[in-house]
Formats: structure tokens, C-alpha cells, sequence
């Protein structure tokens, strides 16, 4: 999940470096550092335990280099420190490589090259590429010939950037089930874990895919593999600009991707409702009508927030499609040893595209005959190329590691899929049209709920002081419990559970007293007098409760914060429920004097297993 850049031209390379490292912190934020290439074979490197701006400090004004590679880590193989900060050196500083993924077989490695007489002075699985390119590259006549002989003893994950002092006129790049991307410039080039670090620079990108390689120049770039000397690459252009990456007078990332959902919810609707027809236009699915009928089930896959969004899914799916319809962590998918339906529709959904146990059980799943589309932000990532078809989010870029604006992009993406399903199988027109009429109301309601921040701030900054933390919602309600909870746990650090309403008399009420707050969710559907008995329950226990509720909704004497939401169709419901509890977790992460945007031990793209 670590962060790489690189840069090679006329340019100083330190400046673009920091920048480019800055975007990608994201990714990960343990700790960061710089190689720069300089005259007559020398490098700089500077390296730095924390952010990226205390490796900015760090680095000489007049640092100069026109070549130069950077990463910003987040820890797997060691603890933060400067000797297990990246770019990792050969013995000699000769070779420089930055890395993000895992070598599986590190611990083999470190032990042979331990007796060989290297000494090994960091703990990290990178350090074993260096020696290994620096001991084949005194038998072989190219840096790429050495980095390809270093990375065929090597097991895992990766995406790597190398520089050698022998070698100072390029950049060689290798990927395997990590993400890289080469930008093109005007007699310059850039390296990088995704286009958010070049968009400054340059629109001009190529994706690497799994097994390739590159020798980068200042004027351009060959693509090779082991087995071909030479891999024709086409760039692509990226839609993303600078302005989108910057705070926009928000204190945080995070605000400003919340408040960003009226506008980018209704960017995604347009051109996907088929008044006509009461349905969806989805033609990045690539599938006709009847072969979308011809799917007898749906099995949805993802992690983190994706998984309970995918959850979310599954119930619209079986709503609308009556097609039985059910999610699970793709995390332990292919690790069961699934059985793989050629009647059964495969719905990958990632924010970034290259979630690596996403993309891993995507790849299981096509080995065995299975038909997968995605549901997924970035276009050109990993997994929106991998899939067979799918549904692009258009969210825009999201930069806080903990997901809003996309995730509620993931909901409206399966309510979209399922009035597609749902309109190929037994839904009515009418009510196809109620639901479009549902989607086409979204945007005004989640600028409604977002004009209420304040009221939903000082229910936040109340449940800002409790040590652990219920969320409770029974059926539809159950997922944005389950969300909620996660965003709760991921930026105010705080113990948060999710339970079905319906459990907490199974065990889980003997916790409930004044010191543990929860927060329910309650529509105004077919539960509610189930689900107020539940909050009733806990009143009567000394609980605390803040209801997310609809209006009509009569709490008679309990007593509770009350967030009230719009009413849309019952099947769009938990959209609109889970809108405030995005803003709960932020005020009461900001009350409590947290880095929103940055959590700890946490990353925005989870690209190793």
C-alpha cells in the first residue's frame, strides 16, 4: 500500500518528488525518503520516520539531480524507522529501489544473502531486491538484465522503481499485483503508484500490467517482459485535475468529499436512466438482455466498506430482481476453494481498483469459467481492467483514507444493477419508474440531510467521549449499522460493533449502561416498531441512543438524539440513512482532535494481502 514516484528530465527532481509523494500519501504515511541521482555517480538519499512534510524538512534546499525516485511506506516487514524506510541501498549505495507489495519468500533471501557476507541493515523484505540487483548486475551488461535476474528468484507481490549510479540516464520499473503507472511528459518522464501524482505534470499515462517491466528515460520508455524484448504500450489520457486534489476551503478531505455527494451523485446518474423503459442504461456491463436474465444468483465481493455496501447491494438485488443475491469478504473468498456458477454473476466492487484481495478473487473466479463485472472508481486500475465489463462510479477522486462520496457512489452502482437485473426479470415498469424517480431525487435529498450538519455535529461531538460504541438496524438497516460503525472505529479510534437490532437480547444487551452509547437506525418501513422496541430496550438499561430515523417516525417518550433523513423509495433508504453517519464519525473524529484524513496503521488502497 506504500506510495512510489519517480522522475526523470531537466527538471530538479527533488521538488517534483516531494510534491508527487505528498498526493501518494494516502497510501501510506509510516515513513518516506528520496534518492537523487547527481554527477559523477553520486546519489543523495534522505530518509524520515513520519510524514511527508518532515521529510520536505529534511531535505537540502539546493539538493541537486535531474533523476530520482521517492516512496512514502506504510509498514509490513518492520517498524517505522530510517533504516527500514525506502529507497532501500545495496551494500555499496550503488542501487537504490523503492517497492510497494511483499516478498514472500524474503525470509530465504535474507538468510542466503546473510551467509554470502551481506550485511543486512534493515528489516525489511525491500532490502533483499537491492542485493540481489547489485550482485547481478556485476554479470550482467544492463541494469534491466539485472533487475530481471533479481526478480526471477523473488516470490510475491510488487511494484518496484530502481536507479543505479553506473546507470544514471534511467528509471527501470517492474510490476506484479501492484499498481504502476509510467507518465509521459515532453522530453521528461514520470513514475508512480497511481496518476494523482502526475496529473500536475502530465495527462499522458501508460499501465503497466502484471509481469512487465520498463527502462525509463528522459525521452521515452520501453515496455519489455522476460519473454519479449519489447511490449507495445499505448498512453491513455487521464480525466483528473489538480483542482479536484485540493481542499477547496474544507478543513479536511473528508468534508469535502461529503459535501461533494449532491453534485457527484448526479454526475453519475446522468445519461443511466432509461425513462423509456423504467430502467437502467448500463452498457458498460457488455452484456445483452437476455444473457443479464440468464444469471440465477449474485455473489458480491469486496472489502472493508465495499464488503458492507456490497451487503447493501445484495438486499437491492434481491428487492428488485428477486434473484437471490448475498455478499462476503473477497478476502477469504478464493481461500475457501469457491464453487464457481456459470449461472452466477460476479460483482467485484473496489474505490480504488486495486485492492489486492479484490483483484486476487476476481482472478480466481475468471480461472474457473465465472463471469465478473465491477463496480469500481478509478478508471484504468487493476481490477476495472481485469473484470469482464462493469459500472464506473465517477466519484471523482477521493483522498481521505476513510470512503464516503465513493462508497455512496457503490450503493447507487447496485441500485442501478439491480433495477437492470430487476427489470429483465419480474419487475413492472411501474415500478421501475418509482425507482428512477427515487434515483433522479438522491442528489437534492443528500444536499437536505448535508443543509442539518449541525444537528448532526452535536449528536457526534456527544458520542465523542464514549470508549466503545453499538450500531444497530435490523434488514436494510443492517449495513449502514455495519458502515457506520467501521467509519467510527477507522478516524475517531474509538470500539464501535454492529449488531442486527434483533441479536442484542441474544447476548449483547448485558454490555448496554450509561457509558455505552448507541446510535440506531430506523426507517420507517416494515420494522419500525420492532426496531423502536429495541431502542426502548436499551433506554430502559440506562443507555444512551441517537435514532436515525424519518419523519412521521413518533419516538413517543424515548429519549434519544434524533436525526431525521428524507423519505425516498424504501429500497434507496439506507443511501440517504448512511449520509449521516458519515458526518457523526467526522465531528466526533474532530472533536477529539484526530487526523482525519490520515488514521493510523491505516491506507486508502490496500494493494498487498
Amino acid at each position: 500500500m506504500c506510495g512510489i514516484v519517480g522522475y526523470i528530465g531537466a527538471q530538479q527532481a527533488a521538488p517534483i518528488l516531494l510534491e508527487g509523494l505528498g498526493r501518494l500519501e494516502y497510501r501510506g504515511y509510516d515513513s518516506a525518503g528520496i534518492a537523487v541521482l547527481g554527477g559523477r555517480g553520486t546519489v543523495k538519499v534522505v530518509r524520515r520516520v513520519g510524514r511527508v512534510h518532515a521529510l520536505a524538512a529534511a531535505v537540502p534546499a539546493r539538493i541537486a539531480g535531474r533523476v530520482g525516485i521517492g516512496h512514502t511506506r506504510w509498514a509490513t516487514h518492520g517498524a517505522p524507522s530510517e533504516a527500514n524506510a525506502h529507497p532501500q541501498p545495496s551494500a555499496d549505495g550503488r542501487i537504490q529501489v523503492v517497492h510497494n507489495g511483499i516478498i514472500d519468500n524474503a525470509a530465504e533471501l535474507r538468510a542466503r544473502l546473510a551467509t554470502e557476507g551481506v550485511d543486512l541493515a534493515s528489516d525489511t523484505d525491500t532490502e533483499v531486491l537491492a542485493h540481489l540487483i547489485a550482485g547481478a548486475a556485476r554479470t550482467r551488461d544492463t541494469l534491466e538484465a539485472a533487475v530481471l535476474a533479481a526478480l526471477a528468484q523473488v516470490t510475491g507481490t510488487y511494484a518496484i522503481a530502481v536507479v543505479d549510479t553506473a546507470t544514471p540516464d534511467r528509471i527501470v520499473v517492474a510490476r506484479n499485483g501492484s499498481p504502476l503507472v509510467i507518465g509521459v511528459g515532453e522530453r521528461e518522464m514520470f513514475v508512480a503508484s497511481d496518476v494523482s501524482a502526475l496529473v500536475r505534470h502530465t495527462s499522458s499515462v501508460v499501465h503497466l500490467e502484471d509481469g512487465e517491466l520498463a527502462s525509463v528515460t528522459a525521452t521515452g520508455f520501453r515496455t519489455f517482459t522476460r519473454e519479449r524484448d519489447d511490449v507495445a504500450k499505448t498512453p491513455t489520457t487521464v480525466e483528473l485535475t489538480v483542482e479536484e486534489l485540493e481542499l477547496a476551503g474544507h478543513d479536511h478531505f473528508m468534508h469535502k468529499e461529503i459535501h461533494e455527494q449532491p453534485s457527484s451523485v448526479e454526475r453519475m446518474l446522468g445519461g443511466r436512466l432509461d425513462d423509456r423503459f423504467g430502467s437502467a442504461r448500463l452498457d458498460g456491463l457488455r452484456m445483452e438482455l437476455r444473457e443479464l436474465r440468464g444469471f440465477r444468483r449474485v455473489k458480491v465481493l469486496g472489502c472493508g466498506s465495499a464488503y458492507y455496501v456490497g451487503q447493501l447491494g445484495a438486499t437491492l438485488i434481491e428487492d428488485l430482481a428477486r434473484v437471490p443475491a448475498d455478499a462476503e469478504p473477497a478476502s477469504e473468498f478464493r481461500y475457501r476453494n469457491p464453487v464457481i456458477e456459470p449461472d452466477t454473476l460476479y460483482v467485484a466492487v473496489s474505490q480504488s481498483g486495486e485492492t489486492a484481495d479484490t483483484l486476487f478473487a476476481v482472478r480466481e473466479i475468471q480461472r474457473k469459467g465465472g463471469r465478473v463485472v465491477g463496480l469500481v472508481n478509478v478508471v484504468g486500475s487493476s481490477i476495472a481492467r481485469q473484470c469482464d465489463g462493469g459500472i464506473y462510479l465517477h466519484a471523482g477522486p477521493e483522498v481521505s483514507v476513510a470512503s464516503t462520496k465513493a462508497l455512496t457512489h457503490m450503493a447507487v452502482g447496485f441500485a442501478l444493477l439491480a433495477l437492470a437485473l430487476g427489470r429483465v426479470h419480474d419487475l413492472s415498469h411501474a415500478d421501475g419508474a418509482r425507482i428512477l424517480a427515487g434515483l433522479q431525487a438522491l442528489p437534492g435529498q443528500i444536499a437536505e440531510i448535508l443543509a442539518d450538519e449541525e444537528t448532526i455535529a452535536e449528536a457526534g461531538r456527544r458520542l465523542a467521549d464514549a470508549r466503545s460504541l453499538f450500531f444497530i438496524g435490523r434488514v436494510r438497516g443492517y449495513p449502514v449499522a455495519r458502515e457506520a460503525a467501521q467509519k467510527f472505529k477507522e478516524i475517531t479510534y474509538r470500539h464501535a460493533e454492529a449488531y442486527p437490532s434483533s441479536e442484542l437480547k441474544h447476548g449483547p444487551l448485558a454490555l448496554i449502561d450509561a457509558d455505552l452509547p448507541t446510535v440506531a437506525v430506523v426507517p420507517d418501513d416494515d420494522l419500525v416498531e420492532r426496531n423502536l422496541a429495541a431502542a426502548h430496550e436499551i433506554r430502559a438499561r440506562g443507555g444512551r441512543l441517537t435514532v436515525i430515523t424519518h419523519p412521521g417516525v413518533d419516538l413517543g417518550d424515548l429519549e434519544a438524539d434524533r436525526i431525521t433523513v428524507p423519505r425516498n423509495e424504501r429500497e434507496l433508504d439506507p443511501i440517504l440513512l448512511t449520509i449521516p453517519t458519515q458526518l457523526l464519525a467526522y465531528h466526533a473524529a474532530r472533536a477529539l482532535g484526530e487526523d482525519i484524513d490520515r488514521p493510523r496503521n491505516l491506507a486508502k488502497s490496500v494493494t498487498v494481502e
